[in-house]
């Protein structure tokens, strides 16, 4: 059985997205393709040598894992923390899908829904994990935060995701470029008119300036032109002080 190189596992409540506010046990992935500049985790992008599982849902009382870590242990930490009630369980990162294969293995041993938090820019690495997953939050990545343009990855990515639970979210900051959003737009429009697509007010950090209310108000309007659910939704967790 493969290996897989984790950063943490804990349970808490969703704080981003369709299904903010539900409880998850987390599932937090080393290793990520993109450096993006208003990156809250990026422990995350590297493979430590060591991780951290929570060993009772939400008392915090966190024990050292060793990397990489066999998809049985962690299968097992899991579906422990499973045994108390959970909406499912988040796949995130970092990006997920940079260790695909494992992550389909381990997917397919959890008693539980699988959500997947992807980037979106690994369309390839998502048909592995597909088969296995429930619910798909896709970024689009705006090129004034990554730095280059995923439009046809995201284009990809989005149409093979369609087939599961799918949202779209963009996190926005004061230098989104209208051009920017407007092809994201269209990249969801495409794909499906239907797909919620949740707008993300950045949480300044690193130098990344905040949007104002005003300016969120105007991209929701203009996004509700073409699709059909469009949603303003902060990073909830970080105002309940949950993890």
């Amino acid at each position: 059985m493969k290996a897989v190189n984790v950063v943490e596992i804990f349970s808490s409540i969703q704080g981003e997205g369709k299904y903010a506010g539900c409880r998850q046990v987390f599932v937090r992935l080393a290793g990520c393709n993109l450096t993006c500049s208003y990156c809250d985790t990026p422990d995350s992008r590297n493979t430590g040598l060591a991780g951290t599982i929570e060993l009772t849902p939400g008392k915090r009382d966190f024990a050292k894992i060793s990397n990489p870590a066999s998809l049985q242990d962690i299968a097992g930490h899991i579906n422990h923390l499973l045994t108390s009630p959970h909406h499912s369980v988040s796949f995130t990162g970092g990006e997920p899908l940079c260790q695909a294969e494992a992550l389909a293995e381990l997917m397919a041993t959890v008693k539980g829904r699988c959500f997947l938090e992807t980037n979106g820019t690994l369309p390839e690495k998502l048909k592995a994990v597909l088969p296995y997953t429930d619910i798909i939050s896709m970024d689009i990545k705006l090129p004034s935060i990554s730095g280059r343009e995923y439009w046809r990855e995201h284009y990809e990515f989005l149409r093979l995701a369609a087939v599961k639970d799918v949202f779209v979210k963009v996190v926005v900051t004061k230098d989104t470029m209208p051009r920017e959003f407007s092809k994201a737009i269209q990249v969801v429009a495409e794909v499906d008119p239907e797909i919620l697509l949740v707008i993300q007010p950045v949480t300044p950090i690193n130098n990344v300036a905040g949007v104002l209310p005003e300016k969120m108000l105007e991209l929701q309007a203009e996004a509700m032109k073409s699709l059909s659910d469009v949603r303003v939704i902060p990073q909830t967790h970080k105002f309940m002080g949950q993890i």
